[in-house]
């Protein structure tokens, strides 16, 4: 996907002419950006201070508003977004907390959202899920370099090596895969 990069605006090329219009540009604007999609408060921030049109102050009353109005709440977002990475894709716990290391928030946040989405929806069964999903896409594993490769794919989807071989043993147990 292509995307136009940002260029940073230095503080003297910042023309702000009439407040209230620049306010009410900048309100709208958060508007419009939020309505495309929820986001973080900094990174919002950062989207609203993209034009020369506005300034700091400006941004701070905004998104101030932003944060009265109940459309902007950090914790709600990262909760969102954990949750909504996991339906998308099941993945382990190392992957999500990888997937939510690029969100702008801060770590405690971070944390807790994904101990709650992780609440809703257990590890044990996002994995049986990629299990399978990879049985049958790729059938049951013969030899020990397919079971490897079995083994590493649920590992590169974040699972945790013991969760992993917790459940090729139930696996094992139900004659899916046999022995090498």
């Amino acid at each position: 996907m292509w995307r136009k990069r940002r260029r940073e605006i230095l503080p003297e090329e910042r023309t702000v002419k009439d407040e209230e219009k620049a306010y009410a540009k900048t309100m709208k604007r958060a508007v419009n950006l939020l309505a495309a999609k929820p986001r973080a408060v900094e990174e919002l921030r950062v989207r609203l201070l993209e034009k020369a049109w506005t300034n700091e102050e400006i941004v701070a009353k905004v998104i101030g508003k932003m944060l009265e109005y109940g459309y902007l709440d950090d914790e709600q977002f990262a909760k969102n977004a954990a949750l909504s990475a996991i339906r998308q894709r099941p993945q382990g716990r190392h992957k999500l907390r990888q997937t939510m290391s690029r969100k702008p928030l801060d770590r405690e946040v971070k944390e807790m959202a994904i101990e709650h989405a992780f609440e809703q929806m257990p590890e044990s069964e996002l994995i049986d899920a990629v299990i399978e999903k990879r049985l049958r896409l790729k059938g049951v594993p013969q030899t020990p370099e397919e079971k490897k490769k079995f083994y590493d794919h649920l590992l590169r989807k974040g699972f945790s090596y013991n969760l992993i071989r917790e459940k090729m043993i139930e696996v094992r147990a139900n004659d899916l895969i046999a022995e090498p």
